[in-house]
């Protein structure tokens, strides 16, 4: 919860809520960008270390390819967010889609957050 609260805050701040949901939006697409990249480039690392096994990974991707693109509708979430992410690089997932969808459930949770605090404040 620590860009959420760090959001609302910023919101009792008086600052402009729109450049609040625009930063808080791109720093969260870019850390998932990140997990993505590690995912992409990381899979031989793991499979060599024996991080992952692949009959794991071929579970994961049967799961990824029929749901693929509903899971990143919950990238927004805190505890599984991050490893939806990185399973879609580690997959190679399409990234214009995989940017798509997780840009528009940051800028979401965001927006939720500025319509609740308008709403109760």
């Amino acid at each position: 919860m620590g860009s959420e609260a760090l959001f609302v805050y910023d919101l009792s701040s008086f600052l402009n809520p729109f450049i609040l949901l625009g930063v808080a939006t791109f720093g969260n697409t870019l850390g998932s960008i990140v997990n993505y990249w590690l995912g992409f480039k990381g899979e031989e690392y793991l499979l060599r270390k024996n991080y992952l096994q692949i009959e794991k990974l071929a579970k994961a991707e049967r799961f990824f390819n029929r749901y693929g693109g509903y899971s990143l509708l919950f990238s927004w979430m805190p505890i599984i967010g991050d490893p939806i992410t990185f399973v879609a690089g580690i997959l190679k997932y399409d990234f214009k889609r995989f940017l798509i969808l997780v840009t528009l459930t940051k800028f979401g949770r965001y927006l939720f957050l500025l319509g609740g605090y308008f709403y109760f404040s």
